[in-house]
């Protein structure tokens, strides 16, 4: 059995599966499908994404602190780092806590990848290929063929820039909601580089792969920014400013 078995064994085909399983429950719809699929990846992850949310948090109100650190050890980056680790390590904060949830969720998103692939066989290679990766449930069974279409999107085809415009933005909305301002004009630069980076580079994605990959980005994000307004009870670092403000802060 080689690596690719044992793949379609432990993550590939169960994801497929019970893709194809939800389609059919849902009427036939394999988008409400990828969502609900979202929904149960997300709430499996709840315990590391509650971690994070509440780090995150925990985060957001040292930054005074942290702020302080960074003036008075602005100088010296080595000892700036260890006092900033001693900070983390007495709050019991992990600054790199966020990642887990992402790291948890690569294997979902190549297997998601692979069953979109799989469950909309185009073609009788491969519908022959996708019947010997189908369990043997009537639910499943029951499901083939399946729709692409949802929403006015093809799931199977990429290259839509709307869906793309949209896993970018929430994408930039949910992290500028936790990334805290830096002090350093060095450490400006690079936070805004890296809030950039991520959203520019699953918006690409999004028109490079199926359009259903990009449906499952954008709900998971939006279903983050949710939970992430009400675990930590606001927008965070995300900041609106009214057009009335603006007019009031020119008159001053």
């Amino acid at each position: 059995m080689g690596p690719g078995d044992v793949w379609n064994l432990i993550i590939g085909n169960p994801i497929l599966n019970v893709l194809i399983a939800l389609s059919h429950i849902l009427g036939g719809s394999f988008g409400l499908a990828i969502i609900a699929l979202t929904i149960i990846v997300r709430l499996i992850s709840w315990p590391l994404t509650k971690r994070q949310l509440k780090s995150s948090k925990a985060l957001q109100d040292m930054q005074p602190k942290i702020q302080e650190l960074q003036k008075k050890y602005g100088k010296n980056q080595q000892k700036l780092q260890q006092e900033m680790m001693k900070l983390y390590k007495e709050a019991g904060v992990n600054p790199l806590g966020c990642l887990w949830p992402m790291l948890i969720q690569l294997p979902i998103w190549i297997a998601l990848y692979q069953a979109i692939m799989s469950a909309l066989a185009a073609t009788p290679e491969s519908l022959l290929g996708l019947a010997h990766r189908l369990y043997s449930w009537d639910v499943v069974s029951q499901a083939i063929p399946l729709g692409s279409n949802f929403l006015g999107l093809d799931l199977g085809s990429s290259g839509n820039f709307i869906l793309a415009i949209i896993v970018g933005g929430t994408m930039w909305i949910q992290q500028k909601m936790t990334q805290a301002p830096a002090v350093d004009p060095r450490q400006q630069s690079t936070s805004r580089i890296m809030l950039l980076m991520m959203p520019l580079m699953f918006g690409l994605l999004s028109l490079s792969f199926p359009a259903g990959l990009g449906l499952y980005w954008a709900v998971s994000n939006i279903i983050g920014i949710v939970t992430q307004y009400f675990v930590t009870g606001g927008w965070g670092y995300l900041k609106f400013r009214s057009p009335f403000q603006s007019t009031t802060a020119k008159g001053k």
